[in-house]
This record gives C-alpha cells, structure tokens and sequence, in this order.
C-alpha cells in the first residue's frame, strides 16, 4: 500500500535530520578543490615581508613550509592556520601532499595558494617529479585545514620593534597551535585584573595605545568554526618593564 504524500515527506525529512549531523562532523576531514602556484623569485623557504607579520621566522616556521594564501587569508585572522595540500596529477603527486602555515596574503591565477618552493616540492612523489611540478608553475589541487603542531614549542610572543614602553605596544603571536582561530587579545594588569582589548594591527600583529601598566597577563580568544570559543590564559606573564625585539614564551600549548 503506497504511502499517503505527507507521510513520505516526513520520512524525508527525520532521514535527513538524522544524516546531517554526521556529516557535519566529518566536513572537517573534506577536501576542497582549489589551484596552488609558488614564490617564483624566492629560496626554498618563504618570504621574510609576509603580510602576517612574521618577519624573518615566517620564513622558517614550520621547516619552510609556508605559504600564502588568498580567501584563506581572511583579513589576517587566517594567519598562522595550517594547512594540508596535495596535488592531484597522479602522475606526479604524492597522496599525503604537504602540511603548509599560512604566513603571507596573495594570490596567482585563480588559486588559494601560494607556496614556498619547499613546501611545492614536497608534494611531489619524487624529485624528478618535483622537477616537473615546478615546470608547471601552477598545479590543480586539494585541500583541507589540519591542526597545527609543533612539539617542544609553546605560544610565544615577540614585541614590536615599534613598540615604545610605556605609550604603545605591540606584538606578534608566533607558534599558533590547533585548528581554531586566535580572534580576540586582552591584556590584563595582574595587579588588578584591569584588561584592555587589542587591535589587530595585520595579519597576527596585535596592538594598542596606552598599554596597561605593570606586569601584564595575556588571554587569547580561540575560535573555532563549529562557534565553539576557549579564552586560554598562559602560564607566563608579560613583565613590567617590557621591551621592543624582546621575546616572551607565554607557557602553554593549545590542542
């Protein structure tokens, strides 16, 4: 006996009621299609003027395996993101592809990456084929976000060399760690628990006028793209009598 219309439209919908959440869950581990290209007037590494704001070790991070990327960027919110991308000319391409940190914005022709000469390489399966992706200059690839990791290695910051104690400050966040976004910066006197919300300044450039006096505490608003958000707090304190080019491991590590 068939089914009165209502009745299937309800089945319809309970199934894709039902279905909807484990995709979601799975979504993260999907593949986007997309294009790469890479530095063509660089060394194996990245670039040293990256609009992140890494400077010298946005070159370095990750081994060199940096990139820069377009969309992706996100008005600088998407710096220190990793990323796994892979060619995909079976011909030439490795499955497992490269693991690349976003350190710069920019974009070719129609691609959302631009790598580093390493990290292009190293999707190849050899380096004969790595020879050959390089003559390409542009491959069609896929890509999705990953967590980052880098062992032995906590958050750490790096004053700007702008900065000038006591009437403005800023600073870098080097070493972003996991698979959320850092979206919002506080300083807190520790004194008092005064705190005062950060600018971004660019990419992971965080600044402000009139900086909190003493010594200072960090929180780091970490966000995630299911809205999950985590303030995390470090270990380690920013002392009072900071300095520009000074460098402070801040303790922690974030999954």
């Amino acid at each position: 006996m068939a089914l009165p219309l209502h009745s299937l439209l309800f089945l319809f919908a309970s199934f894709f009621l039902l279905q909807s959440p484990a995709y979601a869950a799975t979504c993260s581990d999907c593949f986007t299609h997309s294009r790469a290209a890479y530095y063509p007037n660089s060394d194996e590494l990245g670039t040293e003027t990256g609009q992140c704001g890494y400077g010298s070790f946005g070159a370095t991070i990750n081994d060199g395996d940096v990139s820069a990327a377009s969309d992706l960027y996100r008005d600088g919110v998407g710096c220190g993101a990793c990323y796994q991308v892979r060619c995909t000319d079976s011909n030439y391409c490795s499955d497992k592809g490269v693991t690349v940190v976003i350190t710069d914005h920019g974009s070719g022709d129609r691609t959302d990456f631009i790598l580093s000469r390493r990290a292009f390489r190293k999707m190849a399966q050899t380096s004969d084929a790595a020879t050959s992706l390089l003559a390409l200059g542009v491959v069609d690839v896929e890509y999705r976000r990953v967590s980052c990791s880098y062992p032995n290695k906590n958050i750490t910051i790096k004053i700007d060399e702008n900065s000038n104690f006591p009437y403005y400050l800023g600073f870098v966040i080097w070493y972003q760690q996991g698979m959320k976004d850092i979206t919002a910066v506080q300083l807190c006197e520790t004194a008092n628990f005064v705190c005062k919300l950060l600018d971004r300044s660019y990419g992971s450039v965080w600044t402000t006028t009139s900086p909190p006096s003493g010594m200072l505490s960090l929180r780091m608003l970490f966000s995630g793209d299911d809205g999950d958000e985590t303030w995390v707090v470090p270990i380690n304190n920013i002392p009072k009598n900071w300095k520009a080019g000074d460098i402070y491991d801040t303790g922690v590590q974030v999954n």
